[in-house]
């Protein structure tokens, strides 16, 4: 029995990772394959399907024949992924459009009719606001990108693509459908619809008010298990095509915050981690159900059975950098053709490092898809201020990790008041946690003790890797969690954390005054 493996698929919004791990809940190896983001007009997002699928499988009959382990012990699956999407698929399971993702926003206007009401409160119906918190512990955001908006947006724009759904699936769902042709939720993934009673964790509902009032069908939306429960074998010809045996299980698995917490280790209430990837989130668990409004964060059912954590986002973070990288310093255009070099990410570094605290006061605002927490405004935008002739490419890179620090410290302040404690040591994972400059700069501007989790772009995988193993019983989250090794701490130092305080209170400054001009600029969003 000492030769069980768990496979663990991690589906980002850049593409799909697959991973190995052994029982003590260590990656022996992981493949990635990447996929296309589409990007459209009016605040459009989505990604193929089928896409996913191509991905995944290339993935893994990569990784298992680097003969890391021998197919037949491999006993479970388990999926993560990007959260708050939206497939549509018909009775056979196919789809019947591309997936709608967490950066979608076309559905605003349209959630906006759901939720709004007199008397108001920050856009919504004062009635409607207190019974979709206290059943739910939140409520469709005014953004649009929650999936019932995408729903109602599939429903008003794509009519015959909604009147031919079978079912609405989350994207983890989705994948545990092509792997054994059952169609499920699980409590933790199904959250972010708003129509789910979570005042009792072990009995979590649709709710039928909710349903009517939101304007969706029961009959569209899946059953709904555990993170931890076996949905089924993987279908003979899936594990044909993947390279598996038929006695492999998968495990009902969860969405990419859920499984992060656990990949980072944090398994205790109060706990903190901070993700650095496209997106970025600070959270815990924690043993309350709870709703701040004003700064959009709530308790929500976390992967580990009965128990809460703490659900926020921030929009754009490692996307910040990227963005930097591929749209301004590399794009492939005329002027640099073959694309951005190999490492061009340890180069940033490099040019970083050499511009000193405060990147020579240039100032980075980080909003570039608008925001969720601890202000929901799909309007808001990036920038660079205060730039100067003497600014250097170094200036400009260093201003990006900054302006993403800043972010994280404002959310860090919403986190505290919720839980109702500081957090003085915060694990950082994510593609971003991989640098070391990165996770001073962390350390420096919000004044607390990060420790970088080692191999921490695979957080996500070890995660769902973990699931697999709880779910088939090889093990508890309790051994698993303290296995994940720290690969080094970051102390705030005082002489640089003198000179973020006030550029923290001008990043501050620049979100007030420029809010005003976004919300004109973007007006048609």
């Amino acid at each position: 029995m000492t030769a069980e493996h768990v496979l663990a698929i991690d589906l980002g919004t850049s593409g799909p990772k697959v991973a190995l791990l052994d029982r003590a809940g260590a990656i022996l190896g992981a493949e990635f394959e990447p996929v296309e983001l589409l990007l459209l007009p009016g605040g459009g997002a989505e990604q193929r399907p089928d896409e996913w699928w191509r991905a995944i499988v290339a993935a893994t009959r990569r990784l298992l024949a680097r003969g890391l382990a021998p197919a037949r012990s491999i006993v479970a699956l388990a999926c993560t992924s990007q959260w708050s999407g939206t497939v549509a698929v018909d009775e056979a399971g196919r789809p019947l459009h591309n997936a709608i993702l967490w950066m979608d926003s076309r559905g605003a206007r349209h959630i906006q009719a759901v939720v709004g009401g007199w008397p108001s409160v920050q856009g919504y119906g004062l009635l409607k606001l207190a019974r979709w918190l206290k059943i739910t512990g939140g409520l469709p955001g005014r953004s649009g990108k929650d999936p019932t908006a995408h729903i109602l947006w599939l429903k008003a724009e794509r009519p015959e693509v909604h009147a031919a759904a079978a079912k609405f699936l989350e994207p983890k769902d989705y994948l545990n459908l092509r792997l054994t042709g059952r169609v499920a939720a699980s409590y933790d993934s199904i959250a972010l619809h708003w129509v789910t009673d979570n005042r009792d964790l072990r009995r979590v509902d649709y709710h039928d008010g909710l349903l009517a009032a939101a304007g969706l069908e029961r009959r569209t939306l899946p059953e709904l298990k555990r993170s931890v429960d076996i949905l089924g074998p993987l279908l003979p010809e899936v594990a044909q095509e993947l390279g598996l045996e038929g006695h492999v299980q998968v495990v009902m698995g969860t969405p990419d915050v859920q499984a992060a917490a656990l990949g980072s280790g944090a398994i205790a209430d109060f706990e903190p981690h901070f993700y650095i990837g496209t997106s970025s989130w600070l959270t815990c668990h924690v043993p309350f159900k709870k709703t701040d409004i004003g700064s959009n964060i709530a308790s929500l059912p976390s992967a580990i059975p009965e128990r809460y954590f703490v659900a926020n986002e921030q929009e754009t973070s490692g996307a910040c950098l990227a963005f930097l990288r591929d749209k301004l310093f590399f794009p492939t255009d005329a002027l640099t053709p073959e694309g951005p070099p190999p490492g061009a990410y340890g180069r940033f570094d490099a040019l970083a490092a050499e511009s000193p605290a405060g990147a020579s006061g240039l100032l980075f605002l980080p909003w570039l898809n608008g925001e969720r927490t601890p202000l929901e405004d799909h309007r808001l935008r990036g920038g660079f201020l205060n730039v100067s002739l003497s600014h250097g490419r170094g200036d400009f890179i260093r201003a990006v990790l900054e302006g993403v620090a800043y972010n994280m410290r404002w959310l860090l302040g919403a986190v505290d008041k919720f839980t109702g404690r500081r957090a003085e040591v915060i694990r950082v994972i994510g593609g971003g946690a991989g640098s070391t400059l990165w996770c001073q700069i962390l350390a420096d501007v919000s004044g607390r003790t990060i420790l970088q989790v080692a191999d921490p772009v695979a957080a996500g995988a070890r995660g769902a890797g973990i699931l697999a193993l709880v779910g088939l019983g090889l093990a508890t989250f309790e051994e698993l969690g303290p296995r994940v090794a720290i690969a080094g701490t970051f102390a705030p130092r005082p002489a640089e954390a003198a000179i973020y305080e006030p550029h923290y209170a001008e990043f501050q400054a620049a979100l007030r005054a420029n809010r005003p001009i976004f919300g004109r600029l973007n007006r048609h969003l």
